[in-house]
Order: structure tokens, then C-alpha cells, then sequence
């Protein structure tokens, strides 16, 4: 089993029961889905993907498709869908590690902090969509830690 970290930057669909974990300074293969390395993450940090995504909801206001959702508080660990997040095909990526992305043909290429770089089968307008959906829920997380500070 496979926990999100502060390392993880992306974790990308391979198969229905495969996916490859991206980090900072090594990728390799994990034995399950998307769907369940995420739900089994949000589960370490004390919820589970269903939780998260409801509390998603509520920070932003409303039901979106494609939620962005907050996989641990404390240090913002916001992961966002590139796809339906109940798909085993659906690749997540980590906000805070995008340096920055750009069209290439009908798909998006993500360049992250690390050096490396992701060709993504998104539309870059819905990539885009999806950064500014995180962005938001980032702040919103933010704004809400502040005040009770």
C-alpha cells in the first residue's frame, strides 16, 4: 500500500490495477488503482476519499466535477483529478508541485519543481480549470487556518 507524502507529485493511471507514483526524486509502479491509492491515502491521514470530497464541497460551496481534495490539512496536500476520480483511468496530481503547464496539441504538458515533466491527456483548458479549482480550495484552506490562529 501506497501513502501520499510530501514527495508525491503525481500519481498516473496505468491500468485497473496499477498506477505509477511520481516523487520528488524516484518514480515507480504500486499494485493498485488511482482510485484506491487516494481513498487509501485519505484513510492514513484520518478520512477517507468520500470524506474529503464532501469537505471539498463544502469549502468551495458546491458540488464541482473533477473536485480537487485536501489529502492532509496541516501541510496543504491538495491533489486535484484529470479525469472522473471513480475511473481507473483518472491521474492525480499535487498543486503545490506544478511549476507550470502549456497546450501541446489536444493534451497539456506539466512541468513540476523537480525537473521533470507529465504529458497529460487533458485539454488544456480543463487542466487549467482544474489548477484554478485547487488554487481556491488552497486558499479557502488557508483563510480558514488563519482564523483560527
Amino acid at each position: 500500500m501506497y501513502e501520499i507524502n510530501l514527495a508525491t507529485i503525481a500519481i498516473l493511471a496505468i491500468d485497473e490495477n496499477r498506477s505509477k507514483v511520481i516523487e520528488d526524486d524516484e518514480t515507480f509502479i504500486v499494485e493498485r488503482p488511482t482510485p484506491k491509492v487516494i481513498d487509501d491515502s485519505c484513510r492514513y491521514f484520518g478520512s477517507s476519499y468520500i470524506g474529503r470530497f464532501e469537505g471539498s464541497k463544502n469549502f468551495l460551496g458546491r458540488t464541482i466535477y473533477k473536485s480537487p481534495i485536501i489529502i492532509e490539512e496541516t501541510n496543504e496536500i491538495i491533489f486535484f483529478p484529470t479525469g472522473s476520480a471513480r475511473s481507473s483511468d483518472c491521474s492525480w496530481i499535487c498543486l503545490k508541485k506544478i511549476e507550470r503547464f502549456e497546450k501541446k496539441d489536444n493534451q497539456t504538458l506539466v512541468y513540476f519543481k523537480n525537473g521533470s515533466s507529465i504529458t497529460v491527456p487533458i485539454r488544456y483548458a480543463s487542466f487549467q480549470n482544474q489548477v484554478l479549482r485547487a488554487s481556491r480550495l488552497e486558499s479557502v484552506l488557508r483563510q480558514r487556518k488563519a482564523k483560527k490562529a
